[in-house]
């Protein structure tokens, strides 16, 4: 089933989003969480593909606040230029503010829930991180997030299941941080870490320069299974 655009309406406004629905029209939410490259082919065909696991993804336009409806890709660099400005102009604290707005449409949609999680990649990632402890989210997944080392003051508020994607040569996540992370992390209840030590950022990028399509097969088993086990 094709998705469809939608808007939702926030207390600070109103923002595009993408919404996959799967065929029985009945099963857990999942917030999909943007890269910096908008709510673009990227996001919506992983959307499509939860939906074809039987949820409904809901992927926020989390630029709306600067420039709405972003859709570019990594192919070129005015593209790279555009998107590192956007992140560099991005309020992370409205973003998860964002977030939870959506995880409360999507429990509203008929047939969703009534567990509803959420899975983010890039800055996403971090969001997914931000979404366990801040929101009221089930579920979390992290793929290569950036900046997590700089929120782990947070990590107490950490209530629900939460599993973290690491490249372990991320350009973006150097080495101390991603030990800082895994060091900070590795005894909180309901936290799953997993590192990809021969891989760089956004590995599970389809088509993107550094596409490790072993380690991302592994990597969405993984995020199924434990998707899986925490929203059914």
């Amino acid at each position: 089933m094709a998705g469809t655009d939608l808007t939702i309406t926030g207390p600070d406004g109103t923002f595009g989003a993408y919404l996959a629905v799967p065929d029985t029209h009945k099963g857990p939410g999942i917030v999909v969480i943007q890269e910096i490259f908008g709510v673009n082919k990227i996001v919506r065909d992983i959307c499509d593909g939860l939906a074809a696991q039987g949820y409904f993804a809901l992927a926020p336009d989390l630029f709306w606040r600067i420039e709405p409806n972003v859709q570019i890709t990594d192919k070129s660099e005015a593209e790279w230029k555009k998107a590192f400005d956007l992140y560099q102009k991005f309020n992370v604290d409205l973003g998860v503010k964002d977030i939870q707005t959506t995880l409360t449409h999507l429990r509203g949609v008929p047939g969703a829930g009534p567990k509803v999680g959420a899975i983010g990649y890039c800055l996403g990632g971090l969001l997914a991180f931000l979404t366990v402890t801040r929101t009221n989210a089930d579920v979390a997944v992290g793929y290569y997030g950036v900046s997590i080392e700089r929120h782990l003051n947070e990590k107490e508020k950490i209530k629900k299941p939460l599993l973290l994607h690491i490249g372990g040569k991320d350009q973006f996540v150097p080495a101390v941080a991603q030990q800082q992370i895994i060091e900070g992390l590795k005894d909180m209840p309901g936290v799953t870490l997993h590192t990809y030590p021969e891989c760089d950022h956004a590995f599970a990028r389809v088509g993107g320069q550094h596409y490790d399509k072993k380690a991302a097969d592994l990597a969405n088993k993984r995020t199924a299974e434990f998707l899986r086990t925490n929203l059914s």
